[in-house]
């Protein structure tokens, strides 16, 4: 039912066996443990693009946290008018809620396709995705896009004792499958590897999950759903893979592990290339607000000052007390009634006051 998912991770895993196996060897364990490894490498190289379109959606988001808060208290007792808005606000800043998600939804599909490709390895048992198979069928039975060969192969490949498709709850009988092709392992042999990487996978997710809360804006980790989040990603999460791990096969450790790494990486060089970018902003604001900055020594020019109105004459009064127009000629200023005082002498405060005597 699933098969457009399994054949072409089937496909993947395949062709980096191939590359590998070059170098050393089609029936070793590090062959098959770096082809599962370069799997989650190319899917989450192809998914590159969506990684850093869901980090600018989260951070647009939490930019957006304060304007949605006042759709919220605006719009609280008329839902419909404020789902309106709400995409109203998200179409005219370009915020799609649906590209924060694409990259988390995209591995979850590889995940259950390389899940269960690694247990078709090993069709002995019963149950979902088991058929039952005696051992000697299973080695000559293909798996997907692996020939009875490479099945044999896989059952060969071991890490430190360990077969890479088994894991620590396998069911004794299932564990006959790998006798003719190197032994039959024990179960101590897969805990003492299973467990490191269980280990290791637990604390990389915390720590990505540690760095990304991090990153988050105080309005955002105040947030109720968001806090929750936080605390499911921070202990909830990397408590899961040490419970689940047990009932996983080392290749899907393997892909937890080299997930955490890769993320944890790229995450750095995401958030890195966003710093720069908003320093560049800033800088080209200063730059431009210097350069719109009166130079030093000059006289700052006032823009609000009201401009005189078209076609009126701009006078201004020369020294000798003439009015000068706009249109080259000059007119007479206003003659004085009388001696004009030295600058800065007061008005004697008796003035008139003799002649009102006079006429008296």
């Amino acid at each position: 039912m699933l098969d457009f998912i399994y054949y072409p991770v089937s496909w993947i895993l395949w062709f980096w066996h191939r590359v590998f196996g070059f170098a050393f060897g089609a029936d070793n364990g590090l062959t098959w443990a770096l082809a599962v490894v370069f799997l989650v490498f190319t899917l989450r190289l192809v998914l590159y693009k969506p990684f850093v379109k869901q980090v600018r959606t989260t951070k647009q988001m939490q930019e957006l946290q304060p304007q949605i808060k006042e759709l919220q208290k605006k719009y609280k007792n008329d839902r419909q008018k404020m789902a309106v808005e709400m995409q109203k606000l998200q179409k005219e800043n370009g915020f799609n809620p649906l590209m924060g998600c694409l990259p988390i939804l995209a591995q979850v599909p590889v995940f259950l396709g390389l899940f269960h490709v690694l247990r078709s390895f090993n069709r002995t048992g019963h149950g979902i995705g088991q058929l039952g198979m005696t051992p000697e069928q299973n080695a000559n039975t293909a798996n997907y896009v692996f020939s009875a060969t490479d099945v044999q192969s896989f059952l060969a490949a071991r890490i430190f004792g360990a077969p890479i498709s088994a894991w620590i709850t396998i069911p004794t009988p299932q564990l006959q499958a790998f006798a003719d092709y190197g032994g039959v392992p024990t179960k101590l042999s897969i805990a003492l590897v299973a467990i490191p990487l269980m280990v290791i996978a637990g604390v990389a997710t915390h720590f990505n999950a540690r760095a990304s809360v991090a990153r988050q804006t105080p309005e955002a980790a105040a947030n109720p759903q968001a806090a929750m989040m936080n605390k499911l990603a921070l202990w909830v999460f990397p408590l899961g893979v040490l419970v689940g791990g047990p009932f996983l096969p080392i290749a899907i450790l393997l892909y937890w592990v080299s997930n955490n790494i890769w993320t944890y990486g790229q995450q750095h060089l995401v958030f890195g290339r966003m710093a720069k970018e908003e320093e560049a902003k800033k800088q080209a604001k200063l730059e431009q607000r210097a350069q719109n900055a009166p130079k030093p020594g000059a006289k700052p020019v006032n823009v609000k000052k009201k401009q005189t109105p078209a076609g009126a004459a701009d006078t201004a009064q020369d020294e000798d007390g003439a009015v000068a127009s706009t249109n080259g000629t000059a007119k007479p200023a206003k003659q004085s009634a009388g001696p004009r005082r030295p600058a800065g002498q007061k008005r004697p405060g008796n003035r008139g006051r003799a002649n009102q005597k006079r006429k008296r």
